[in-house]
């Protein structure tokens, strides 16, 4: 049997008042730290991005209508375009 030496065993480790005064120090900051205040709210962020898929929708539709439908641009735009795709995909005319 193999005797073990006393002295080689490993002993726990002892903080010394800096390290607690330290980490006492850092408890305290995370606990007083203030709350994030957003220059660009989220709810404003929603409404932004919302926009601009709708823009980009919009300019999606004018440039596809010109470019591929070789037609005025702009009459994307008018109730009248819809009404008549409207009839078309429900068959009425």
């Amino acid at each position: 049997m193999q005797r073990t030496d006393t002295r080689q065993q490993e002993k726990p480790k002892q903080t010394t008042n800096d390290e607690q005064t330290s980490r006492q120090k850092r408890k305290k900051q995370q606990r007083t730290k203030t709350p994030i205040r957003r220059i660009f709210p989220i709810w404003l962020r929603l409404i932004v991005v919302f926009l601009l898929a709708i823009l980009a929708l919009i300019i999606g539709m004018i440039v596809g209508f010109s470019v591929l439908g070789d037609g005025d641009p702009l009459d994307v735009l008018t109730l009248d375009f819809w009404r008549h795709v409207l009839d078309i995909i429900s068959g009425v005319e």
